[in-house]
């Protein structure tokens, strides 16, 4: 919408970025009833990447009204297999994890990221409370009781908290003097989509390679999203096939469960690495999605870490609005930073040890995951724990 402030350029909230965390966590916050302002760039989405929307992500989405606009676009993932694909001395059992052995129609859905932005895009043009400013952020600035925002074109903005959804690369995390472990992984990722000539049957399969998992996850129709970690050097190699040679190794590694296999246009390959911030906030400013968290793409986590961030940031400060409270106060910085901080750690670490195990050479490591997966694979009591905490963390729902 067009800004219709009764003070001019001063909010209740700011939010730097405009990806699919930065949108959620506006629209989220403007639906309390705050003030809110968003700056970002209206740009296309340009790649094909998708995200699987698991658990509380897809809650979130229909409380914002944008589930309704994309759902026909997503296909529904009802059935999750692993797959250890190592030929080891030490295998792991194939697992299956089916939706309804917990009461749920699906796991989730998986939809290509385009789709979803031009439904978050679409509701933030909607909602009466969230100004939006297609522009960047040039500076941020904390004070005493706001936090300034001066953006490129030269607006200059005031709020009492700043949501830095801002990417990897965070100058909201900075100028909130927030530091960052980052650890690089010795792997890469390569993504693209694939036409297959037999139905996937809303089965997510999950082929455990030396290198990393390789998931083929459906959507609508006779296509799958790949995500193949591997090597820097042999995704490099990948990257560079041509449609037809890619094809037949995304076939080849599928062991052709799928049929005949298609690359279709669109490639993206990027390093991983593990980041976690020194804090979730402070200083007037929170961080959301990549700015508070980064992760590899094991187990859908990341997106919707992101859509949780939003989520929580928003009820907080519905919380602290309604106390009269300043939302950018470190007594309600602090009550966020420990909303997120289990959430994090908690998927942080399994994922960490995940990738761990598969990669090591060390037999007592590969045991542990073998008889691990034997137990979730036998245990039903086990194997359905697993599959709640893999959509939302327990504590939520405490």
């Amino acid at each position: 919408m067009t800004q219709s402030l009764i003070e001019p350029n001063r909010y209740d909230v700011i939010v730097v970025g405009g990806g699919p965390a930065g949108l959620a966590a506006a629209l989220a916050v403007a639906g309390t009833g705050a003030q809110t302002a968003l700056v970002a760039r209206k740009v296309p989405y340009a790649d094909n990447r998708t995200t699987a929307l698991l658990g509380d992500s897809i809650d979130l989405l229909e409380k914002l009204g944008v589930w309704g606009r994309c759902a026909s676009k997503a296909a529904a993932l009802r059935t999750m297999r692993l797959v250890d694909d190592t030929n080891r001395l030490i295998r792991a059992p194939e697992v299956r994890f089916t939706s309804s052995e917990i009461g749920m129609d699906a796991f989730g859905y998986n939809i290509e990221n385009r789709n979803l932005m031009v439904a978050l895009e679409a509701a933030a043009e909607e909602i009466g409370s969230l100004d939006r400013f297609d522009d960047e952020a040039e500076s941020v600035a904390p004070r005493e009781d706001v936090a300034v925002v001066r953006t490129r074109q030269g607006q200059t903005l005031a709020g009492r908290l700043v949501i830095g959804a801002d990417g990897r690369h965070s100058p909201c995390r900075e100028a909130a003097g927030i530091t960052v472990r980052s650890r690089p992984l010795n792997q890469s990722a390569l993504t693209f989509n694939i036409a297959t000539s037999r139905p996937h049957n809303e089965v997510s399969t999950e082929f455990h390679t030396p290198e990393g998992p390789c998931v083929f996850v459906p959507l609508p129709g006779r296509r799958m999203s790949i995500v193949w970690v591997a090597s820097p050097k042999e995704a490099q190699r990948m990257m560079a096939l041509s449609d037809e040679e890619l094809s037949a190794a995304a076939e080849k590694q599928s062991h052709s469960i799928f049929g005949k296999v298609s690359v279709e246009q669109g490639r993206n390959l990027f390093p991983l690495a593990i980041e976690k911030p020194s804090a979730y906030g402070r200083n007037r400013i929170v961080l959301a999605g990549e700015a508070a968290h980064v992760v590899p793409p094991i187990g859908a986590q990341g997106l919707n870490m992101g859509l949780r961030d939003a989520g929580d940031i928003a009820d907080i400060v519905e919380d602290a609005l309604a106390r009269d409270q300043d939302p950018g106060s470190d007594a309600v910085i602090a009550r966020f930073g420990r909303a997120r901080g289990a959430d994090v750690a908690s998927r942080t670490f399994a994922i960490d040890m995940a990738n761990r195990t598969l990669l090591s050479d060390l037999l007592p490591a590969q045991a542990v995951r073998a008889v691990g997966m034997q137990l979730i694979s036998s245990v039903g009591p086990l194997r359905r724990i697993a599959m709640r905490e893999g959509l939302s963390p327990f504590w939520r729902s405490i």
